[in-house]
């Protein structure tokens, strides 16, 4: 009787034993698993007309590099891209990439097109939910268009993505152009897409907003 008891004793041991060193190596697992930076965007973030490695989005991949953040960046971002494109596409990438974070920088194509505001700020808040029920966290980034299509249609554009940020409750950079936009000389000849010169000011324009969401 007491050798089936010492015998029940080492196996529930053994068992015990196994177990904790399945938990600790999985637990190692997930601390150190590398985060996953998901960038939906048009060509500001897709270095339309650019030198490789030259736009924001590069730039940000070497300052996670600096700052020693174990983080991959995923870009996902097309020259052209509406909001439409963009919540269409979103799906599979989330089911794809599994982001940690969703950066979504899209609606200065809608704007361009004069296409209405009321459509754009719906996916928008379409992709902000979808990355929400994915578990990622969201920067939502400002756009301003000129007045094109009237100084009431400019004001509605701009106004949608502090709207769309304070409703779901996620941070927003409110103008991805701050610091170029009012300086010709950083923009190519077609006077929409920013030279090279620009990105590492558009960069700093996200960078104090992004790096609380992927920090932690």
């Amino acid at each position: 009787m007491q050798d089936d008891l010492e015998n029940v004793g080492r196996k529930w041991g053994f068992w015990y034993w196994l177990l904790t060193c399945t938990l600790l190596v999985a637990s190692a697992c997930a601390h150190s698993a590398p985060k996953t930076l998901l960038v939906l965007g048009d060509s500001l973030s897709a270095e339309y007309g650019l030198a490789r490695g030259s736009g924001w989005v590069a730039l940000l991949e070497k300052r996670i590099k600096q700052e020693k953040l174990d983080i991959v960046i995923v870009n996902a971002s097309i020259s052209g891209e509406t909001t439409s494109g963009g919540k269409a596409r979103l799906p599979a990438l989330l089911n794809q990439h599994r982001p940690d974070a969703v950066v979504i920088e899209l609606g200065g194509n809608d704007g361009l097109r004069g296409l209405p505001v009321k459509a754009a700020m719906t996916n928008l808040h379409d992709m902000v939910k979808s990355s929400q029920a994915a578990k990622a966290k969201v920067l939502l980034v400002g756009m301003q268009i000129p007045p094109n299509y009237g100084q009431d249609y400019a004001r509605q554009f701009a106004r949608m993505y502090g709207t769309i940020a304070k409703e779901a409750n996620i941070a927003l950079v409110p103008f991805l152009l701050e610091g170029v936009a009012e300086n010709p000389e950083l923009f190519q000849a077609d006077r929409i897409h920013p030279q090279a010169e620009a990105q590492p000011i558009m960069l700093n324009n996200i960078w104090p907003h992004l790096k609380p969401l992927i920090a932690k």
